[in-house]
C-alpha cells in the first residue's frame, strides 16, 4: 500500500480536524502529495499539494488560510491541518502522490497513487 489516509469524523463548523496519510518511503521523499475531496454531488476537487523536495505548496482558494500540509519525517505521514471548518468542506477526503509539476497538481489524473478516502463531516 503507497497511500493510506484517516482522520476523519463529525466535526462542528469552527472546528478543526487534522488528516492523516501514511505514505511510502519513496513517495514521502521524492513525491508531491497532494489532498482532494469530493461530495456525490460534484467531481473530486483538489485542496491542496506540497513538495517538499521543491520547496512549493499549493491550497485552493476556499481552503487557503484554513488549512494547511505538514509532515512528520519520522513516521512517513503526511497531515492536512483543518481549521475553521464549514459546513461546505464536508467531503470525502483523498490523499494522493504525484511527481508531476506544480501547474499540474490541481489535476486528478496528474497523481499516479491515490489513498482510500475518509470521510469529513461538518455540523452546522
Amino acid at each position: 500500500v503507497q497511500l493510506q489516509a484517516s482522520g476523519g469524523g463529525l466535526v462542528q463548523t469552527g472546528g478543526s480536524l487534522r488528516l492523516s496519510c501514511a505514505a511510502s518511503v519513496r513517495i514521502f521523499r521524492n513525491d508531491a502529495v497532494g489532498w482532494f475531496r469530493q461530495t456525490p454531488e460534484n467531481q473530486r476537487e483538489f485542496v491542496a499539494a506540497k513538495s517538499w523536495s521543491r520547496g512549493s505548496e499549493d491550497y485552493a482558494d476556499s481552503v487557503k488560510g484554513r488549512f494547511s500540509v505538514s509532515r512528520d519525517n519520522v513516521k512517513n505521514i503526511v497531515y492536512l491541518q483543518m481549521n475553521s471548518l464549514k459546513p461546505e468542506d464536508t467531503a470525502v477526503y483523498y490523499c494522493a502522490a504525484t511527481n508531476g509539476i506544480r501547474s499540474t497538481w490541481p489535476i486528478a489524473s496528474t497523481y499516479d497513487y491515490w489513498g482510500q478516502g475518509t470521510l469529513v463531516t461538518v455540523s452546522s
